[in-house]
């Protein structure tokens, strides 16, 4: 469960934005630009004026008409200081779990709007909460647009994985890429591994359960842990996975240890048996950090991580519920 939105990313503070307030700090914050429920019912009569003059178009009856999250991106940019700030993170753009209302709009109207934002470092898109949608309904798009409209993208965030296509990702300077997801499926982990990604430093796959679309196998992961795909990278995060021990396993013994730094295999189904062969790994010994927090590891196993002499976040252990003779294990976020 996700229940509170971002307040941060890519180093920079979250500012949630609304039309009638200036932007603040348009060069030290990222605007989170969200519909209101007020908003999506029908805008103000002000707004309505806002918008008649910037679109040119009728008004529309308060509360008869319905406005759109590139309606809002529009009010966004009469602000000169829009030119300014380093990113954006996008919230609920209206009733998101509905296939009629992907993100679609939402890329197309950022890519319209490139010239406009040419200080754009950092994009998030979906910073939706579980109350307003649960992550596995988040109806996303095809995202490969944008990457032509920011080539100077550095950092890269996407909450829900629902109809969500990367295509060809060529990105020369991002540095940080993040997908968030109840269920991560093959073929996005496929086009992340095969992406041209040369400064990407900090790498975190939420994979989730099967039952959500999280079809991604180990054979998938393959690339990214032969260690030859990202030469810079530092972070890698397989978090959220109920294959969490495979991984592990995996893991313990792939190249791409050598240059990682920080291992977070944190919010899966990570057992004693996962732990056991990061125990035994020399190049886990040689991490920064493995965080490891909500886990099934028993107190003895706890205790043997974090004699590896490296940094360790082994908190909010779990409890396995057993059914029968078969082990129940629930990762931290599916639906």
């Amino acid at each position: 469960m996700i229940s509170e939105h971002l307040t941060q990313f890519a180093g920079w503070s979250v500012v949630e934005w609304q039309p009638d307030a200036p932007i603040a700090d348009p060069a030290g914050t990222l605007p989170r630009i969200a519909l209101t429920y007020e908003e999506i019912e029908g805008p103000s009569p002000g707004l309505l004026e806002r918008l008649t003059s910037l679109f040119r178009t009728p008004a529309r009856e308060p509360g008869r008409g319905q406005m759109t999250w590139p309606d809002k991106l529009a009010l966004f940019l009469e602000d000169d200081a829009a030119a300014s700030v380093p990113g954006l993170v996008v919230g609920a753009w209206g009733p998101v779990y509905r296939e009629e209302t992907h993100s679609g709009p939402i890329v197309a109207a950022l890519v319209a709007a490139r010239d406009r934002l040419p200080g754009v470092k950092a994009l998030f898109i979906g910073d939706v909460i579980s109350e307003e949608c649960e992550i596995s309904w988040i109806q996303q798009s095809d995202l490969s647009p944008l990457y032509a409209a920011y080539p100077d993208l550095e950092h890269l965030g996407v909450r829900g994985s629902d109809g969500l296509s990367l295509g060809t990702l060529s990105l020369p300077r991002l540095k940080t890429l993040v997908l968030q997801s109840g269920g991560l499926p093959g073929r996005i982990v496929r086009q992340v591994a095969a992406a041209e990604l040369p400064e990407l430093e900090h790498l975190e796959l939420w994979l989730g359960v099967d039952d959500c679309g999280g079809d991604a196998t180990l054979a998938d992961l393959s690339p990214i842990l032969e260690g030859d795909r990202f030469p810079k990278l530092r972070y890698l995060g397989l978090r959220d996975s109920e294959l969490a021990d495979e991984i592990a396993a995996a893991v313990a013994r792939a190249k791409v240890l050598d240059r990682v730094r920080v291992l977070d295999l944190s919010l899966g189904t990570l057992s004693d048996e996962g732990a056991a062969a990061l125990i035994e790994s020399p190049a886990v010994a040689r991490l920064e950090k493995l965080d490891i927090h909500y886990h099934y590891c028993s107190e003895a196993m706890v205790a043997n991580l974090m004699r590896l002499g490296i940094a360790v976040d082994a908190s909010d252990p779990q409890e396995t519920e057993w059914d029968g003779p078969e082990p129940s294990r629930y990762v931290a976020v599916s639906e």
